[in-house]
């Protein structure tokens, strides 16, 4: 215990506070600023950290960690703009909540308490479990990858808004997409016509921010166009905290998200999407009130939220324990970690304890600071909703080109984008459901690659996904969850209809 309380101690310096502050401040910027990434923040603040004496570059990467997850979700909820694919789920229901029913307090205080919980139940757990997860995480291959998103994509039928079937069909969409570019395997070029810039695979932001934002610009130009004067929202915040009632209804989501968001970090090559989109329909499932999930229901925010910041402390325990980064930040923290003369492993623990226990306390206290600056920035953030119709779709599409030809500096990027938004406009129309394309795109390459692969390692033999425990058990819960919206709905009639039937006898 003395290597913990030492970390401590360093930890709670003030000039290690005002790192991890610093950091803070300087994630959650980015995060809200479309078209700036995590990646791409903790990229640029890299040789700053390297400056910083002792452990302060440490304690500023891991703010810019934090801030930037839970940044992401502000605008996902004022502007339906997810900066990432993290916070996609999260436009379902905060977008709702903030615009229609005009509580973008209310939002807002869900999406950071989400984000808080999520971020400090994964440090508590990265302290607790760290090795038992490891041992867990060694265990995936192909065929595990391969189940868990499939499980991942199984969502589809509970996030699909009017339509199962339509939303089966944007997830063939989504997949089909992803397929677009050159074969990993063979190395042939699939559906590029002849382009350069699809070889590569399409661009996940460009799709987003053409899908959620873009068209919903689109619709709105379409809602105003023959309206004389417009009605400027006003829209006043009575509270920046939850209310007693909503922490009430979103504790136990908070609680599954978390545990979900730090199970999924913990397998390398997996990410914030896939846990935010499982928490959500996780929520969904477990909800007395799944019919309100995508019209402002508050677990629809608190769930993804608290997923994928939970995936800051998973994503640190393969990087820790096996030296193995589970993402592109976690890789920039391992190249961070390094030059700080600290080198991730399975020794790392018995020969740096005072190192591990540093990074695990100063991630709890950098969840912290993310929820200090996040609670005390919900009145700017929402006067954002204030503003005018005519005034705010120019500026949401300034920030879709903006935000878009800032990620590659690619203006094919922004014609990618700008296709994406009309499809989006005329899919919207057609009650197609946005969210599954997006699942299939996102988990369309981890799906055919992790296949292809079983199906090398074992000739051609499909039982392999059975055979295998935890491949096994993750299929059938994912068929389980594929169907569960099916026939819930008519196994809850015919038990009604029992009982029904035997209190009149």
């Amino acid at each position: 215990m003395s290597a913990f309380f030492q970390a401590l101690a360093s930890v709670i310096s003030p000039a290690s506070l005002l790192s991890l502050f610093s950091g803070a401040l300087c994630g959650v910027w980015v995060g809200v600023m479309p078209g700036l990434s995590s990646v791409m923040g903790m990229s640029i603040m890299l040789p700053l950290t390297l400056s910083l004496s002792g452990s302060n570059g440490i304690m500023m990467m891991l703010g810019i960690f934090c801030g930037a997850i839970y940044g992401g979700s502000v605008t996902a909820i004022l502007l339906n703009t997810p900066g990432t694919a993290n916070s996609a789920a999260t436009c379902l229901d905060g977008n709702p909540m903030a615009i229609k029913y005009k509580q973008p307090g209310r939002a807002l205080s869900i999406s950071t308490t989400g984000s808080t919980f999520g971020g400090m139940f994964s440090s508590v757990m990265l302290l607790i479990t760290a090795p038992l997860l490891a041992k867990v995480a060694l265990k995936f291959s192909a065929p595990e990858y391969f189940a868990l998103a499939v499980f991942g994509l199984s969502v589809v039928t509970s996030v699909s808004s009017t339509s199962m079937l339509k939303g089966i069909i944007g997830a063939i969409l989504g997949l089909l997409l992803a397929t677009i570019g050159m074969d990993s395997f063979t190395g042939d070029f699939r559906l590029t016509f002849g382009t350069i810039y699809l070889s590569g695979g399409i661009s996940f932001i460009p799709v987003l921010i053409g899908l959620f934002a873009f068209s919903q610009g689109l619709i709105t130009v379409e809602e105003t166009f023959n309206k004389k004067k417009e009605e400027v929202q006003k829209t006043k915040i009575e509270r920046i905290f939850p209310s007693r009632q909503d922490i009430k209804t979103i504790f136990p989501s908070l609680v599954r998200s978390s545990l979900i968001g730090t199970l999924i970090g913990a397998i390398p090559g997996t990410g914030g999407d896939i846990a935010a989109w499982v928490g959500y329909n996780e929520a969904k499932r477990w909800s007395k009130h799944p019919e309100k999930f995508g019209d402002g229901a508050p677990d629809g925010i608190a769930a993804p939220e608290a997923a994928n910041n939970a995936i800051s402390g998973g994503a640190l325990i393969p990087l820790l324990t096996m030296g193995i980064p589970g993402d592109a930040c976690t890789a920039i923290m391992l190249g961070a970690l390094m030059m700080q003369g600290i080198s991730p492993g399975p020794l790392l623990f018995t020969e740096q304890t005072e190192k591990v226990y540093l990074i695990i306390v100063g991630l709890f206290f950098a969840n912290v600071f993310m929820a200090i600056i996040g609670f005390s920035g919900i009145k700017f953030f929402s006067k954002i909703v204030n503003v005018p119709n005519h005034l705010m779709t120019p500026i949401i599409f300034v920030f879709c080109f903006v935000g878009t030809f800032a990620i590659n500096h690619n203006i094919n990027d922004v014609y990618l984008m700008i296709i994406c938004g009309i499809l989006g406009y005329f899919i919207i129309k057609m009650e197609f459901s946005i969210p599954p394309i997006i699942l299939g795109l996102i988990l369309g390459a981890t799906i055919e690659n992790n296949y292809r692969r079983a199906m090398a390692l074992s000739d051609g033999n499909a039982w392999i996904f059975f055979q295998r425990p935890i491949s096994c058990v993750l299929l059938i819960i994912g068929i389980v969850s594929l169907f569960y919206p099916l026939f819930f709905p008519i196994i809850k009639r015919k038990l009604a209809e029992r009982k029904s039937r035997r209190i009149n006898a």
